[in-house]
């Protein structure tokens, strides 16, 4: 069970520049610009990689994801200092602002495609 370290800082990057700001607004909506700070999204997220990752390289199946579950909904509960109903309301709103932004890219792209081609 080796971890590709390279992967690893790949998927830093990655997550960090996709889910950062998307989770930061969803903090920002649902706890406030005092508890939710950028740094702290940036945080939750490499955090949330580095655990991920290697609880995933010794563990598979539905309770080693539902164990990762909660210890995303940990992260953002600590880290944006709010209950655990909050901490999964922020997640779910996230989730649904990612959806919306790929959603409106993909337009985009599909328009622009057209319009080229």
């Amino acid at each position: 069970m080796a971890i590709n370290l390279d992967l690893l800082v790949i998927g830093i990057i990655v997550n960090t520049i996709i889910v950062s700001p998307v989770l930061w607004l969803s903090g920002r909506v649902l706890v406030g610009k005092e508890k939710a700070k950028f740094t702290d999204a940036i945080w939750i997220v490499i955090l949330g990689t580095v655990i991920g990752t290697f609880f995933g390289a010794f563990f598979t199946g539905i309770i080693a994801t539902i164990i990762l579950l909660i210890m995303w909904l940990a992260l953002v509960k600590y880290f944006f200092d709010c209950g655990w109903l909050k901490a999964l309301a922020i997640s779910i709103l996230a989730v649904i602002i990612f959806v919306a932004i790929i959603a409106i890219l993909t337009v985009i792209g599909i328009a622009v495609w057209t319009i080229w081609f």
